[in-house]
């Protein structure tokens, strides 16, 4: 039996309706309401993903990027098809970073920025079939 079952990423943003706007708007996600008064947390999602964005006032918003410029990635999803996400995302005019490309470890992957710096990667497992001797 499964122990874990999911974790959901919680990034400090500068602005919680701004940001909980453009997770809607540009990446489909989709959210019920906002917490706090004014609004300091909403909770995003799209199909099982979900993502936490949680504001105490502008400028505290700290991707990994910028604590260490090798380490890129805020959060990194599974996804089913990568380039057709890519498109959807393309379309809506999301800053793509990176991609679609082809990792050495056998996931295509696209690297996206939030409005906050958030560099968020989604990827599509592209291992080959094994086959059988």
């Amino acid at each position: 039996m499964k122990q874990l079952l999911s974790a959901h990423p919680c990034f400090i943003v500068n602005d919680v309706v701004a940001s909980a706007e453009f997770y809607r708007d540009k990446l489909g996600f989709s959210f019920e309401r906002y917490w706090g008064e004014p609004p300091c947390f909403v909770m995003v999602g799209r199909d099982d993903v979900w993502i936490f964005l949680s504001s105490q006032g502008p400028g505290l918003a700290k991707p990994n990027h910028t604590v260490h410029p090798q380490i890129t990635w805020d959060a990194y999803i599974n996804v089913t098809d990568v380039d057709a996400l890519c498109e959807e995302f393309k379309a809506k005019g999301v800053k793509i970073v990176r991609g679609p490309e082809t990792a050495f470890y056998e996931q295509r992957e696209i690297e996206i920025e939030d409005p906050n710096g958030y560099c968020i990667c989604f990827a599509q497992d592209v291992t080959p079939p094994k086959t059988k001797p």
